[in-house]
């Protein structure tokens, strides 16, 4: 097996990782229209008739004794190892670290055709108490500073398998995107801008739903058509510090909003990113979510500028996602 590595791209200040064993994934190169299940000699490995499954880190079992979700490790790891981050200089523009870290997944059903927007109160609740028991498990490894979990779904959002599944990755370092919401949330003068956000947005014109724990906004600076803002009402600065009856809430908004995006665009493929504060941190931070549907591609100026380009308003993006609240 290749050894995964950390490079440092120099101009942005952020590490890049190369996992050279990922493109043995059969889906890595394929035609975009292809998807792993429609060739049927292929079996899903998430499946509970699965020939040889991986063994389970932890998992969810209900009255029969059988699995209702689970975790396992990644077979394609893009972090492995339990070494602690140590930088080299490999020349005079070459810095490097080994990839060292955890990456899971996350089978959240036993059902291949399920989906997240159908499911149960209860399955969500098992859901998010199972994703902070093992952001509590990374948060013991010594070499592990930040998790980042994440849900794709559909090709176009780097699915590899239609089997309902999400990511938990365990890096030995704070990325760039969470360090850059580290310094807005300590910049921010008006108190925290998570609890502001909620209180503005609530009930205006980018409001899309909310219940007792959290609200769902189509924020200011949207960067993508229909992209959601998930916050907690609970100021809390990692997801491990909120109650089950709190994180149970932040699911159960998600899966709500996940039910109005497919009322009004259909099943789209989309992102779903949890922030919550980095291992140990004791700064400003309040976790949250984001939703990004993939709808439209980042070009040449997005990729050249880092200036994302939306082409629908979020004011436009909420109202439409209210109306399909108020039809379903």
């Amino acid at each position: 097996m290749a050894v995964s590595q950390l490079r440092l791209n120099l101009l942005t200040g952020r590490w890049v990782t190369i996992v050279p064993d990922r493109a043995k994934r059969t889906t890595d190169f394929a035609p975009r229209a292809t998807q792993v299940e429609s060739d049927p000699n292929l079996a899903c490995p998430f499946c509970p008739d699965a020939v040889d499954p991986d063994p389970s880190l932890t998992e969810v079992l209900d009255a029969n004794g059988d699995w209702t979700m689970r975790v396992v490790q990644n077979r394609y790891p893009a972090f492995v190892g339990d070494e602690t981050l140590s930088v080299r200089n490999m020349g005079p523009v070459h810095v490097m670290a080994e990839a060292s870290g955890i990456h899971e997944v996350f089978v959240f059903t036993r059902d291949h055709d399920d989906r997240l927007e159908r499911f149960t109160d209860d399955v969500i609740a098992d859901m998010m108490k199972t994703l902070r028991a093992r952001f509590r498990a990374h948060n013991e490894m010594p070499n592990i500073r930040y998790t980042q979990a994440i849900v794709n779904h559909g090709r176009e959002a780097g699915a590899s398998l239609a089997h309902p599944h999400g990511q938990l990755l365990g890096l030995p370092f704070v990325p760039g995107e969470i360090l850059e919401e580290e310094r807005a949330f300590e910049r921010f003068k008006g108190g925290c801008i998570v609890c502001t956000t909620s209180d503005v947005e609530a009930d205006g014109e980018r409001f899309v739903l909310k219940n007792e724990h959290a609200v769902v906004v189509c924020p200011y600076w949207s960067s993508s058509p229909y992209e959601l803002l998930i916050m907690p009402r609970s100021h809390c600065q990692h997801i491990t510090d909120c109650t089950d009856e709190q994180a149970t809430g932040v699911g159960i908004a998600i899966r709500d909003a996940m039910r109005q995006i497919v009322a009004t665009i259909g099943d789209v493929a989309f992102n779903l990113v949890f922030h919550t504060a980095p291992a140990h941190h004791s700064g400003q931070f309040h976790w949250h979510v984001h939703l990004f549907p993939k709808l439209t591609t980042a070009a040449g100026f997005e990729r050249g500028t880092g200036v994302m380009i939306n082409i629908v308003a979020p004011e436009t993006a909420a109202a439409e996602l209210r109306r399909a609240s108020v039809k379903r």
